[in-house]
């Protein structure tokens, strides 16, 4: 008689809450940043933004004791300034980690002074002249995305070349909000493969280009969500297009990496690293 095997049971999902006083970005990057140390768990994640009045703090604490009562003691992540607000949240069934207070009486401490009690300081336009950078940076993106302008090349301060769907765009866009940086993209083609050299709008400015790469069998994937069926996306075009992209940054002497396996956050920072943009 053969035994019956036990039902393996899932992993439970440990809540997670970020509670801000202002829009809880703070608090989920540097929340999901510890949180990534621990593969093996799994999270269900909830952002609990503008929590600055004290019925705010008592309707979160609701929130976050309705999920204790239905699993796992929770873990809350807070960025809030107000004492009488964090009170109020400590007094939750909950892990509570401030990710502000340490940091914040350090500085103090430093700077021999007493940090601001305004809300959401840290998302302020503050710097007008630099958001306005990072606005400027991004209507640049738009209009040189994929290729589509070649208008004022000159000023892009990095130029990202890669076969479709190689993560030229996302990779713009985060280098333009992010550090107002002027980036344009384009695209490399079949035709652009047959030339001597690099695209006429491109070779003069080779020394601000950086290429991007893949794998055959991850690039058709996606581009077989675009295209599902076509030649665009078949494993043998996109071998062959990402073979003779390699080929060109080698002869060119193009920086490059593969986007298979990087976060757009991991390509921008190799990329600024490559050309000395952080600031």
């Amino acid at each position: 008689m053969l035994g019956v095997m036990p039902m393996m049971s899932a992993v439970p999902r440990r809540a997670v809450f970020f509670v801000s006083d202002s829009t809880g970005i703070t608090a989920e990057t540097l929340g999901n940043a510890l949180l990534a140390n621990f593969p093996s768990f799994s999270f269900q994640r909830h952002t609990v933004p503008f929590i600055d009045s004290l019925q705010g703090a008592h309707r979160a604490v609701v929130d976050i004791a309705g999920s204790h009562a239905r699993g796992l003691r929770p873990i809350v992540f807070t960025t809030i300034k107000n004492p009488d607000v964090v009170a109020i949240i400590a007094a939750a069934p909950a892990t509570r980690i401030d990710l502000l207070r340490g940091h914040l009486t350090e500085l103090e401490d430093a700077l021999e002074t007493t940090a601001t009690q305004q809300l959401g300081q840290f998302h302020t336009v503050g710097d007008t002249e630099q958001y306005f950078t990072r606005m400027r940076a991004i209507e640049y993106a738009i209009e040189h995305d994929d290729g589509q302008s070649i208008r004022a090349l000159d000023r892009a301060e990095v130029i990202i070349l890669a076969p479709s769907r190689c993560g030229k765009t996302p990779t713009t866009m985060y280098l333009a909000l992010l550090y107002g940086l002027l980036v344009a993209n384009y695209p490399l083609t079949d035709d652009d493969f047959h030339l001597d050299g690099l695209p006429d709008p491109i070779a003069p400015h080779v020394h601000r280009c950086f290429g991007l790469t893949s794998t055959a069998l991850r690039l058709s994937q996606v581009r077989q969500e675009r295209r599902s069926g076509s030649t665009y996306a078949s494993v043998s075009q996109c071998a062959r297009e990402l073979r003779r992209a390699e080929d060109l940054y080698r002869r060119h002497g193009i920086p490059f990496l593969s986007s298979t396996t990087k976060s757009v956050e991991e390509i921008s920072a190799v990329i600024m690293q490559a050309f000395r943009l952080r600031t």
